[in-house]
């Protein structure tokens, strides 16, 4: 069990807090590094709600369960979180995990913010009790997409690990490109070496990779591979996932990790707020915050908004989610009905597709605005 330390009691005459629980993967298989963004966001942001008198003059409790990037584990996670008796559940990075939390969650009757998960079907049916800040995966896909055909990329390899979610994204980038002239190549990488991904490539005649793949295996070695073949001198290596995003990232592939670029939920500027959050996040990092760490604060802005004006009752908070309206770190928050998408969603936070600039590693470079 992880929990977030409360004020001491005497601070709080209440006594009981206010207990949120977060589901974030701390553990590998997950993709440990943005589970430690995500949750340093929801710390901070608890710590910042009880320094302004918490909620209601209850301090805001954060229980905290590592997934494991494990479906299974989430939904247990799910289970416990609403036995103890949190008034909702937040975070989650991974898409396939954030679907089954989603979908205990809904079973259950428990309100649940969705940090940083993208899959645009992330219940099955439409629900009032899952909200979402991160923008669907159509969404962000459909920018990225229009990225490559205004760099002029018309052939498009595809290096694909199977899952809901990165075959999700294959079909968002051929239905998007198809109409617009792009061919997307798929790539199994069931059947695939680093080495054959190059062969492929060339055979291919394709001007771009795309790693829809898991990071570190076998993404790190696909970049090596193609890095490392005189004849893909000029294609383009892209994740449109963001796996370039944290620093583990540069620390595997140095330059070899440059110039690829990726999908992150930033506006070209921070607000005041955000300022401040960055500067407060990296000094708890120890390093640049990505945006997941920025997703995980607003989740917290936002669900003690709303449990200041709703108190503690779960059908009331779900209830209230078309009528949030805060100021989070990156923009105005506000949820709504989107086509396609199942749960309330965030229309939409910013994006950006960037790259880490070649000439200092730590300077990510925007290439286009959505």
């Amino acid at each position: 069990m992880h929990t977030l330390p409360s004020p001491p009691g005497a601070e709080w005459p209440d006594g009981s807090s206010v207990r949120i629980g977060a589901l974030v993967p701390l553990t590998r298989p997950g993709w440990v590094e943005a589970g430690r963004h995500l949750l340093a966001g929801l710390e901070l942001a608890v710590g910042d709600v009880n320094d302004t008198g918490g909620i209601g003059g209850r301090p805001l409790e954060l229980v905290v369960r590592d997934t494991a990037a494990d479906p299974v584990r989430a939904a247990a996670a799910v289970d416990e979180l609403a036995r103890l008796g949190v008034a909702a559940i937040a975070g989650e990075y991974h898409s396939v995990v954030a679907r089954a939390a989603a979908a205990r969650a809904d079973a259950l009757g428990l309100p649940f913010l969705c940090s940083s998960a993208v899959l645009d079907a992330l219940t099955e049916q439409p629900t009032q009790w899952v909200a979402r800040l991160a923008p669907a995966q159509s969404h962000g896909w459909q920018i990225y997409a229009d990225f490559l055909l205004g760099a002029g990329h018309r052939r498009i390899a595809v290096a694909a690990d199977p899952s809901v979610y990165w075959a999700s994204g294959t079909r968002i980038l051929r239905d998007h490109l198809a109409p617009r002239g792009g061919t997307v190549i798929d790539l199994d990488m069931r059947a695939l070496t680093p080495t054959a991904v190059c062969d492929a490539l060339v055979d291919q005649r394709a001007t771009a990779l795309l790693l829809l793949v898991g990071h570190p295996e076998p993404a790190v070695p696909i970049v090596q591979a193609v890095r490392g073949d005189q004849r893909l001198a000029e294609i383009l290596i892209g994740a449109p996932a963001g796996q370039p995003e944290f620093a583990e990232w540069t620390a595997l592939l140095g330059d070899d990790g440059a110039a690829i670029p990726f999908l992150r939920y930033l506006p070209q500027r921070l607000g005041p707020l955000g300022v401040r959050v960055e500067t407060a996040l990296r000094e708890r990092l120890a390093q640049a915050p990505s945006f997941v760490a920025f997703e995980g604060y607003d989740t917290i802005t936002v669900l003690a908004d709303v449990l200041r004006s709703q108190g503690v009752d779960r059908a009331r908070i779900a209830e209230s989610w078309p009528r949030v309206a805060v100021e989070g770190t990156r923009g105005p928050i506000r949820f709504s009905r989107t086509p396609g998408i199942s749960v309330w969603q965030w229309a939409w936070a910013p994006v950006q597709v960037v790259d880490r600039d070649p000439a200092d590693l730590d300077r990510l470079r925007i290439l286009h605005v959505g």
